[in-house]
C-alpha cells in the first residue's frame, strides 16, 4: 500500500541536530545507528582538550539540570491564528503570540532559527512579589493553562530557593532564545540589581563571556529620599551579541536631529550644524548668506560639494535654504556610552499608557523612548531589511510600540514578534474589558498604530516621527498556543479523521507551516486548481490540499505550478491518488531537479 511521508509534528529537536553535527566531525564516535554517543571515543579523539581536573569555576544551582533539560524537551503544541483579534491580517508582517514563552520558543526554532536580529526582553525582576513561571515536565500546553490562570504569584525569599526557581525560570528560555538570532545578531536584556549578578553569569554561559558587548546602566528612576540605604535610581542592561567578531556596535547618528536619507544604496544622515560652527560668532548657515560671511572661495567650495551630491539644501521657512553635509552612517556613527545620558523614567512608561488610556495596569512599564534608542543602535545600518525584533516577555507591548515608532521616525521595515502569557490582571487597576496582559497589549497596539497613523496622516501632533510621510506597518496576526489539531491514535486504534473536532482549515494549515519551517507572516490564499478548492501559501511554496474530491487530474494541474511543498489531508486520500501523488511528483522532481516535499498527517 502506497505510504506518504508525515508531517513531522514536534518542534525542531536541538539535541538531535548537534549530536548529527558532531558525528560529522568524528564519525568514529557514533554508538550505534541511533546515534548515541561513544563519550570515551570523544575523549580520547579531544585528548589535551578534555578536562580532568576535580576543581573548576561553575555557576550551578539546585535545579539547574532540569532546567537543562526543559530546554532540549521537544513540543508537539501548535500556535492558532485569532483573526479576529489581529490588525491588519493579510498585509502586515508583525507578531502577537499569546502563550507560555518557553513553548513558544521552541515552536518557533523552525521557522525562526538564525532568522532575529534583535531580541529585547525585560523578564520578571526577582523581587519577591513578581509573577514567576513554574515549568513542569510532561505537557507544556497544560502547564501553561495552570500559569495563565494564576495572578501576582510570589516568589517569596523564605522559599529558600528564591535565586534557584528565577534561574531555572529564566536558563531554558535564554538558552532557546539564542538559537534564533542572526549571526551578527544579539540579546538584550534589562534587570534589576536583585538578579543582574545571577543574569550575568547565565549569559557569559550560555553565549560566551567574549560576547558580552555592553553592560548599560540605565536612569530609570528619581527622588526616593527615605530608601534605606542609597537611592536606587539605576537598572542594568546586559547585550550579548551571537558572534562578536561580525557584531556591529550599538550606533546612533551623532547629530540626533540629522534626518537619515538613501543615497546610491548608502545611509546617510544631514548634518546641520557643520557650518554654523565654521562661521562661528555669526550663528549662520544659510547658503545665501556664505559669500557675505565667508568669501567666493568657501562659495565654490560648497557648489562644487552640492554638485558632487556631499552637500545637500533643506529648505526652510525663511525661504533661505540650510547646507546640510551628507555623513556616511556606516563610519561616522556615535557609539553608546555605558551610562544612558538620556533618563529613561519608569515614570514615562506609565504616562505613556496613561496618554493612550491604558494606565493601571502595569506597575513599571519600559518607557517606548529606551527601546527605541536600542532598537535604533541596533538596526542603524539596515533598518529597511525587515529585520526581525522580538520581545518574549512582552509586558505592556512597549517594544512592539517602539518599533512602530522608529520605522515611522526612518521610513524602516523592522517587524516584531511579542510573546506574553496571558496572566489574568484582576486586581491590578486594569479597566474592566481587560482580563489578561495579553488583551492590555493588544490594544496598547492598536492605539499606538492609531496615533502614529494620525500622527503621518493628520498632522504631527506631539510625536517626533522625522520628515517620513509613510506610515509604517501598525497591524499584526495574533495566534494562541494549543495543544496540536491533529490526533494521535492510542493501541492500534484507526482514526479515519485525525483532525480534533473543532479546529479550522487555518488551525491545521498554520499548523503544517509552523512544523515545515514556514514564517507565520506569510501570505495564505484561497485558489482552485481544476475546480479543486486548494490553500496556497507564500505564492505556491505551499500547497494545502484539504477538502474531498481530490483527483488525479488536480495532481497533475498541482504539478505544473512548481510548488516546493504539497500537503494532502489524509482523510480526503485514499490508496489510488497515495500513488498516483508519489508517481507524478517523482516525474516533476526528475524533469525539474527540483524536491517537492509531499507529506500528510
Amino acid at each position: 500500500m502506497a505510504e506518504l511521508p508525515k508531517v513531522d509534528l514536534e518542534s525542531k529537536d536541538l539535541v538531535a541536530e548537534r549530536i548529527e553535527r558532531l558525528i560529522e566531525l568524528f564519525p568514529e564516535i557514533a554508538a550505534d545507528a541511533s546515534h548515541h554517543i561513544d563519550f570515551e571515543m570523544l575523549r580520547a579523539i579531544l585528548g589535551d582538550a578534555i578536562d580532568d581536573s576535580d576543581e573548576r569555576y561553575a555557576f550551578t544551582w539546585p535545579g539547574k539540570n532540569d532546567a537543562i533539560r526543559l530546554s532540549q524537551t521537544t513540543t508537539t503544541a501548535t500556535l492558532r491564528p485569532k483573526i479576529d483579534d489581529s490588525l491588519n491580517w493579510e498585509t502586515t508582517a508583525n507578531l502577537y503570540i499569546e502563550g507560555d514563552n518557553l513553548e513558544v520558543l521552541k515552536l518557533l526554532q523552525r521557522a525562526y532559527f538564525g532568522k532575529i536580529k534583535v531580541i529585547y526582553i525585560d523578564p520578571p525582576y526577582n523581587t519577591g512579589h513578581d509573577f514567576v513561571y513554574h515549568d513542569a515536565f510532561g505537557s507544556g500546553v497544560d502547564n501553561y493553562r495552570e500559569q495563565a490562570n494564576l495572578t501576582g504569584q510570589s516568589n517569596a525569599d523564605t522559599s529558600g530557593r528564591y535565586h534557584s526557581d528565577w534561574c531555572s525560570m529564566l536558563y531554558p528560555r535564554l538558552k532557546l532564545a539564542r538559537e534564533l538570532l542572526t549571526s551578527d545578531g544579539a540579546i538584550l536584556v534589562s534587570i534589576g540589581e536583585e538578579e543582574s549578578a545571577n543574569l550575568r553569569k547565565m549569559l557569559d554561559e550560555l553565549f560566551g563571556e567574549n560576547n558580552r558587548a555592553a553592560e548599560f546602566a540605565i536612569i530609570r528612576a528619581e527622588g526616593g529620599g527615605l530608601a534605606k540605604q542609597v537611592i536606587k535610581g539605576h537598572d542594568y542592561l546586559f547585550v550579548y551579541a551571537r558572534d562578536i567578531d561580525i557584531f556591529r556596535p550599538l550606533g546612533r547618528p551623532k547629530d540626533v536631529r540629522g534626518k537619515i536619507v538613501e543615497k546610491d544604496g548608502r545611509r546617510y544622515w544631514i548634518q546641520t550644524d557643520w557650518l554654523r560652527k565654521k562661521f562661528g560668532e555669526y550663528g549662520n548657515c544659510h547658503y545665501e548668506e556664505v559669500l557675505e560671511y565667508k568669501g567666493q572661495a568657501q562659495l565654490d567650495e560648497i557648489n562644487a560639494g552640492l554638485a558632487e551630491g556631499r552637500y545637500v539644501l533643506i529648505p526652510q521657512k525663511n525661504g533661505m535654504n540650510l547646507v546640510g553635509k551628507l555623513r556616511d552612517l556606516a563610519t561616522d556613527a556615535s557609539k553608546f556610552y555605558s551610562v544612558l545620558t538620556q533618563k529613561h523614567l519608569n515614570k514615562e512608561g506609565n504616562s505613556e499608557l496613561q496618554e493612550l488610556g491604558l494606565s493601571g495596569c502595569f506597575d513599571y512599564p519600559k518607557p517606548v523612548g529606551l527601546i527605541r534608542e536600542l532598537v535604533q543602535g541596533m538596526t542603524l545600518m539596515n533598518p529597511n531589511d525587515e529585520t526581525i525584533v522580538l520581545d518574549f516577555f512582552s509586558g505592556s507591548a512597549t517594544t512592539a510600540h517602539a518599533v512602530m515608532e522608529q520605522n515611522a521616525q526612518d521610513g524602516g521595515n523592522r517587524r516584531f514578534i511579542c510573546v506574553q502569557l496571558p496572566e489574568k490582571i484582576e486586581g491590578k487597576g486594569a479597566a474592566p474589558q481587560f482580563e489578561t496582559i495579553c488583551d492590555v497589549g493588544e490594544e496598547r497596539i492598536r492605539r499606538a498604530g492609531a496615533k502614529i497613523k494620525q500622527a503621518i496622516e493628520g498632522g504631527k501632533g506631539q510625536l517626533s516621527l522625522g520628515d517620513n510621510s509613510r506610515v509604517p506597518d501598525i497591524g499584526f496576526r495574533v495566534f494562541a498556543l494549543d495543544d496540536s489539531g491533529v490526533q494521535q491514535p492510542e493501541n492500534g486504534q484507526l482514526l479515519i479523521d485525525r483532525i480534533k473536532p473543532g479546529r479550522t482549515d487555518l488551525d491545521i494549515i498554520f499548523e503544517m507551516m509552523l512544523k515545515w519551517g514556514l514564517e507565520l507572516t506569510y501570505p495564505v490564499e484561497e485558489d482552485e486548481i481544476e475546480g479543486y478548492p486548494v490553500y496556497s501559501i507564500a505564492y505556491d511554496e505551499l500547497i494545502c490540499c484539504m477538502q474531498p474530491g481530490l483527483t488525479t487530474d488536480v495532481l497533475e494541474a498541482i504539478a505544473t505550478r512548481n510548488p516546493r511543498r504539497v500537503f494532502l489531508l489524509d482523510s480526503v486520500i485514499d490508496d489510488t491518488i497515495k500513488l498516483n501523488a508519489l508517481q507524478i511528483f517523482k516525474r516533476v522532481e526528475e524533469r525539474t531537479q527540483q524536491k517537492i516535499d509531499l507529506r500528510t498527517v
